[in-house]
């Protein structure tokens, strides 16, 4: 096993930017680790099967995968996310009003859960693909927001020694997808779609941003679409 000095965790949900994220991460670090958070997600299923994909592709070890179960935030529902009586919305274009797609304070609870585990293998930097740019209605996707996630990690942890890291931030989904891509990341086996297991919506407010970024690059996306 690894070193601290040499070791990082990446939240891998098995989407775009987290591919990217782990792409960036694998260059920076001789080992990572991926966790991953079922927290009753409508694509569960998919984004599961997307995590062991790209878990081979970088041949991590099983000792460093990762599944957490969070099924509580399905119970406390108010998101189209993981409320079955909530409609996965269309995308209607660029704004910074909360969507639908919030789940709320989901990750306060998932950056709790890798700064818990980081502890436990020594592992001193947290990868996230958290990415306010093309999606400033969520607000744990703000800036703000990891500056004070860090502040807290210093002040309720052993050593206080372990840092968020947030590489594709400020990045447009265009740019996400030439990081990815010039780092030989497995973009055809990330799912983005929030609505749909089998082929990807194409509507929704994920896959509407993921199809204008390839869009914007004269790129085809290689994940399957419904329309």
């Amino acid at each position: 096993m690894s070193s601290s000095d040499n070791l990082a965790i990446v939240l891998l949900s098995g989407g775009m930017d987290s591919v990217a994220t782990a792409a960036i991460a694998k260059d920076n670090h001789t080992d990572i680790a991926f966790l991953h958070l079922n927290y009753g997600q409508k694509t569960n299923k998919k984004e599961l099967e997307c995590f062991h994909h790209i878990s081979n592709f970088y041949k991590i070890p099983i000792y460093y995968r990762k599944i957490v179960d969070m099924n509580f935030l399905q119970s406390i529902g108010g998101s189209s996310l993981t409320d079955s009586n909530i409609e996965v919305s269309k995308y209607i274009g660029d704004s910074d009003l909360i969507p639908s797609s919030y789940v709320p304070f989901r990750n306060t609870h998932i950056l709790a859960t890798a700064v818990s585990w980081a502890e436990v293998i020594g592992a001193k930097k947290i990868y996230i693909g958290a990415n306010f740019e093309d999606s400033p209605g969520y607000p744990d996707c703000r800036p703000e927001y990891y500056e004070a996630y860090n502040e807290l990690i210093k002040k309720g942890t052993k050593n206080g020694d372990i840092e968020i890291l947030t590489p594709i931030i400020f990045l447009k989904k265009s740019e996400i997808i030439k990081t990815a891509m010039d780092k030989k990341a497995p973009l055809h086996l990330s799912w983005s779609c929030y609505a749909r297991e089998d082929k990807a919506c194409g509507v929704c407010d994920s896959c509407a941003l993921r199809l204008r970024g390839f869009k914007n690059l004269n790129l085809k996306d290689p994940i399957e679409y419904v329309k």
